[in-house]
């Protein structure tokens, strides 16, 4: 049985992946604004798999006979500076993620709950793609520079992204 310490936490936790998956649509919206379909479709699928994250919490609470609990979302911002800034601000969101995860994780072990410390390792993993992923459209926009002809073609490359 799911302790009430962590049944809190993991529902925060699962909050937080639905207002991650808000914040990439956010993002999906402002690039379609500008025309740039590739970074859309990027964070398009970003969204649906942290939509998925905060599902796999909503079904680990729910076996562990826990009482899943949805609160509100803010709202996430709908404009940045450019491109860069967008996935600057997404790297700095899955950093953020990774330490929520990271101190749920040390909860876990606090709490003497194995079971939430397993499920959490997947996340852990995870985090580690996601940070790495982000980066590089960082890196690669920081080369491009404000130059119209690199962006179009690299738009074109985030957009053949599966999901």
């Amino acid at each position: 049985m799911l302790k009430k310490t962590m049944e809190k936490a993991l529902n925060e936790q699962m909050m937080a992946e639905m207002y991650s998956s808000n914040l990439y649509v956010a993002m999906a919206a402002y690039f379609d604004a500008q025309t740039l379909e590739g970074f859309s479709h990027w964070l398009k699928v970003q969204a649906k798999e942290e939509m998925a994250h905060g599902m796999k919490f909503y079904g680990h609470i729910k076996d562990r006979l826990g009482r899943v609990s949805i609160g509100a979302i803010d709202a996430p911002p709908a404009e940045w500076k450019s491109p860069l800034a967008a996935f600057e601000a997404v790297y700095a969101h899955e950093c953020k993620v990774s330490a929520l995860i990271e101190r749920l994780l040390a909860l876990a072990v606090k709490e003497k709950d194995p079971a939430a410390a397993e499920f959490l390792q997947w996340f852990i993993k995870e985090q580690v793609e996601e940070e790495a992923q982000a980066d590089a459209i960082v890196q690669k926009l920081k080369m491009i520079g404000a130059a119209a002809a690199p962006l179009i073609v690299f738009d074109a490359m985030l957009a053949k992204r599966e999901g």
